[in-house]
């Protein structure tokens, strides 16, 4: 079945300009078909790709590495073990950029539990103040520890 822009974009999530730059950036696995008037015409097989590159995309993959895995792809088969080596290079990547968030979200959560206890006792101006000469509190110590710390 023959999808317009607007129906792509409606099915996609994508707006119509960024379908026409994901075009021009060579992003899609199969070259964009157009009716004798110019008008684009998208298949069923493109909203599924479009699906997969934006999750690349939002995973941070650049818009390189998805080029080259798109060129492998257009290859056709005999290159499974690049595209299988190019996915796992980036799986380690956003692996890795789970555990950093991860961490941040520990430092959050430590921050945020600091604060409602000391929010709770009446304590919150015993935080850490940076204009402060010399954080004497118990309050200001732990504000500053990172979480394995307190």
């Amino acid at each position: 079945m023959d999808l317009s822009i607007g129906e792509v974009a409606r099915r996609s999530g994508l707006s119509v300009h960024a379908l026409r730059f994901y075009e021009r950036e060579g992003l899609f696995a199969n070259p964009v078909r157009r009716l004798s008037n110019g008008r684009r015409i998208y298949h069923e097989e493109d909203v599924e790709w479009l699906a997969i590159c934006t999750r690349l995309r939002s995973s941070g993959m650049s818009l390189a590495t998805i080029r080259q895995y798109i060129e492998l792809v257009r290859q056709g088969p005999g290159n499974e073990h690049d595209r299988l080596e190019l996915l796992r290079r980036h799986a380690t990547h956003v692996e890795g950029q789970i555990r950093e968030l991860q961490e941040a979200l520990d430092v959050m959560r430590h921050k945020v539990r600091i604060y409602e206890e000391h929010v709770v006792r009446g304590e919150a101006d015993r935080l850490w103040n940076p204009s402060r000469t010399n954080p004497v509190s118990s309050g200001a110590r732990q504000e500053c520890r990172p979480p394995e710390e307190a």
